[in-house]
């Protein structure tokens, strides 16, 4: 009796073991692990976060006034987010935030107010505190009306005054509090409000996150997040199949990609913001001062085979002087497309019948390495001989801001309104050794009147028009050659639902949300 009674015993407590164990199999782990191509975290001071990885961190921490809606990168698509709504004056010169209240800080630094808002953006609008004060040049004043109100003057109108305080650069708000306390610390340990906070970083390994259970879009439903730092695609590869990370940063190459599609139980996002890639042609250095050599070049590139070579999944071809996805596009510009005899016959009219040879710096990250390479023998095809000189990426930026390259193979997003790419990229007063230079390589100057006006114009139409006529311009003069936009790419288990449709993200990455869960 005593060993039927043990057995009985034994096989209860072995059937609840059994059935604990299969309910704790069947319950969605709460613990993210992401694979960054980051070799560190640089900077989680918001307004100076620039890199990719970076820029998709502070996301996860911060939020701003309004926000582009998770998984889209659509001006149009702006909400609310710590401002509940928002009203401008009908010259759109003076702006009033409403902001949510209740809202906490995370790590005990309180609740936000309108000063937190006031201290955040004239932190970002200073060239002292902020990378990103340029942007805010028409900010005249920013002011706290009560405790949940704030007035943003402008002293002209700008594109998009939304644009500057949402989810993107200079637009994240912080505790004004913990800023000046933490200080220089700030940038390792961050305080923000948004659905995760950092809990411990690992130079050179992985930085961890826990939930901010007070987030007041509520708890988060993933409590840990380890962000692993894998630079190289293998180690990514590697530690993705062997189940160690659920999604990591994925690769723009046709052969990773063919390779990642072959994993069984697996999902690929694809995403804008597109990158577009242009060659810069510096209309002030001979031979590129002629037009017609300009015009050659332009023929010789065939955008169609860059977009073979790098796969048609994430590429197409470059299309304007400002990417297809931003307002104010317009295929209507003049590009010239790809014509190799004509650019021949070209070269001989401009007194180079047996080509030219011409100096370009390029980096040796890969995208802008496998591109040059393209540029270069596309242009050989036609006589001109390229002699690239390959230097760290760091390097490269330095040295191209020196105005030590005539062409300059830059591929850049930007908040997707036409005015930020023209203005930056082909606005006279934005060319490299100019006092207000920001990185017009090719020293265009041909669409200045437009690029002004459209700052300024209050009806939408007549501004796009206006940035059309700029890109044509542009286009037409030969400033830059536009050679491919690459959208980014993340690879994830099925599993692993972020939460929304992961169609775009500003911050260059995937948005991590209250919603972001694993379903089974």
């Amino acid at each position: 009796m005593k060993l039927k009674t043990a057995l009985f015993s034994s096989l209860l407590t072995l059937s609840s073991a059994t059935l604990v164990a299969t309910s704790a199999l069947a319950e969605p782990s709460t613990n993210l692990n992401l694979g960054s191509l980051g070799a560190d975290i640089s900077q989680l001071d918001p307004d100076y976060a620039a890199n990719t990885t970076d820029r998709t961190v502070v996301a996860w921490i911060f939020n701003a006034l309004v926000r582009f809606q998770p998984g889209s990168t659509d001006p149009s698509t702006i909400e609310p987010d710590l401002a509940e709504s928002w009203e401008s004056s009908p010259d759109k010169l003076v702006w009033t935030f409403h902001l949510r209240h209740g809202v906490k800080w995370q790590k005990g630094y309180g609740e936000m107010t309108a000063d937190d808002v006031v201290y955040s953006l004239k932190k970002a609008s200073d060239k002292n505190t902020s990378a990103y004060a340029p942007d805010y040049a028409a900010v005249k004043s920013i002011e706290a009306v009560d405790p949940y109100t704030v007035k943003i003057t402008l002293d002209h109108q700008i594109p998009s005054l939304l644009g500057l305080v949402a989810n993107y650069s200079g637009g994240f708000i912080m505790p004004k509090k913990a800023v000046e306390e933490k200080g220089a610390n700030f940038t390792r340990d961050p305080v923000g409000s948004g659905p995760f906070e950092v809990d411990k970083i690992s130079p050179g390994q992985s930085i961890t996150f826990k939930a901010n259970e007070d987030y007041f879009r509520g708890a988060p439903q993933i409590k840990t997040v380890t962000l692993r730092f894998l630079p190289e695609s293998a180690s990514r590869d590697l530690a993705f199949r062997s189940g160690e990370i659920d999604a990591a940063a994925g690769v723009q190459n046709k052969n990773w990609l063919n390779r990642m599609k072959a994993e069984p139980n697996i999902k690929l996002d694809v995403f804008a913001p597109a990158e577009e890639a242009q060659l810069h042609l510096n209309v002030t250095k001979p031979p590129l001062d002629k037009l017609e050599v300009r015009q050659a070049l332009s023929l010789a590139i065939n955008q169609d085979q860059m977009v073979e070579f790098q796969g048609e999944d994430f590429t197409q071809p470059g299309q304007s002087a400002v990417p297809s996805n931003n307002l104010g596009f317009t295929k209507d510009n003049g590009i010239l497309g790809y014509d190799s005899e004509k650019a021949k016959a070209l070269l001989k009219q401009a007194g180079f019948a047996d080509g030219f040879t011409i100096p370009m710096i390029n980096s040796q990250d890969t995208q802008l390495a496998n591109l040059g390479q393209l540029v270069q023998a596309q242009l050989a095809a036609i006589g001109v001989k390229v002699d690239i000189k390959p230097v760290e990426h760091a390097t490269y930026h330095q040295l191209i801001r020196k105005d030590a390259s005539p062409m300059v193979i830059y591929s850049a997003a930007r908040f997707p309104v036409a005015d930020v790419y023209l203005t930056q990229f082909f606005y006279g007063p934005s060319a490299i050794g100019q006092p207000t230079a920001v990185t017009d390589f090719s020293h265009c100057d041909v669409a200045d009147a437009e690029i002004k006006a459209a700052k300024t114009e209050t009806e939408t139409d007549k501004q796009i028009k206006l940035w059309q006529e700029a890109q044509k311009k542009i286009m037409t003069n030969v400033c830059s050659i536009p050679l491919v936009e690459t959208r980014l790419i993340w690879v994830r288990k099925d599993n692993l639902d972020w939460g929304y449709d992961l169609k775009g993200s500003m911050s260059l990455g995937p948005l991590l949300t209250e919603k972001t869960r694993f379903t089974n």
